[in-house]
């Protein structure tokens, strides 16, 4: 499903981005960056280093605060041509996503168990018992029944990454954003993360994942965004963009890969 197809049907996307510009010091990182994610959609962002692709992630996760441009996350405006609604407003936008990092980000003091109920009693204020229930069951559902009272340390990088996408769960987000999440993860490893998201593809989960493997996101996206210079060189269905690509830029960079 494209975000075309959502006009289409009136269905309101899960996130817009409109003119989006952010620079650091006197170097303009996005330029004119527009997108939206429909419901259900899986979209994957691929592109070189440097291309934009975590900035722009940062930015849709208020990690970074634009510079112009509009952002929303459905009726939540979290910025109007870049100014940001107050703290409220940034709370409301905070609950409507997941985010799982390259590197985890998980407490290395705190149990896993902990790591993935902490946010929602402390932050959702929800039932403490409630939320431990549901987190044995995410943790269950990333295979790691049986590793709720290890601390990450005694965990590989892919059971790691798996108890981050636990966590990102337990928030019940509208929509959950991947930077790179198997970039720090061995073959083998890699795999295992993908088999999860592409599970959570399965279940129609609206997801945004920045991504090396390209054949990952063919098999699994619905759509690709080709980012290079801080710019969408080209966006479509994976199929076409990975395998019969437009632009001359997406070829070079797709023909890089392949050597």
């Amino acid at each position: 499903m494209t975000s075309e197809s959502t006009a289409e049907k009136g269905a309101q996307p899960v996130v817009s981005l409109a003119h989006a510009r952010k620079g650091f010091g006197d170097v303009e990182v996005l330029h004119d960056i527009s997108l939206s994610v429909a419901p259900g959609e899986v979209v994957a962002i691929i592109g070189p280093s440097g291309g934009g692709k975590s900035t722009l992630l940062r930015c849709l996760t208020l990690l970074e605060r634009l510079d112009g441009g509009d952002l929303s996350y459905e009726d939540v405006v979290v910025a109007r041509d870049g100014a940001y609604g107050d703290k409220n407003v940034l709370a409301a936008a905070r609950a409507r996503f997941g985010l799982v990092f390259q590197n985890y980000n998980l407490f290395p003091h705190f149990s896993v168990l902990r790591n993935v109920m902490d946010a929602p009693v402390c932050v959702q204020k929800r039932d403490r018992a409630e939320a431990e229930a549901e987190a044995r069951a995410f943790l269950a559902k990333m295979g790691l029944a049986g590793n709720e009272d290890k601390v990450p340390c005694q965990l590989s990088g892919g059971q790691q990454q798996r108890a981050s996408i636990a966590r990102a769960l337990a928030l019940h987000p509208d929509i959950v954003y991947f930077d790179e999440p198997t970039s720090a993860l061995d073959p083998e490893l890699t795999a295992e993360v993908l088999r999860v998201i592409k599970e959570l593809a399965a279940e129609n989960m609206t997801l945004v994942i920045v991504t090396h493997e390209m054949g990952f996101a063919r098999e699994v996206a619905d759509r690709v965004i080709f980012m290079d210079g801080g710019v969408i060189v080209e966006e479509g269905p994976a199929e076409q963009v990975i395998d019969h690509p437009r632009e001359e830029r997406t070829r070079a960079f797709l023909a890089q890969r392949e050597g």
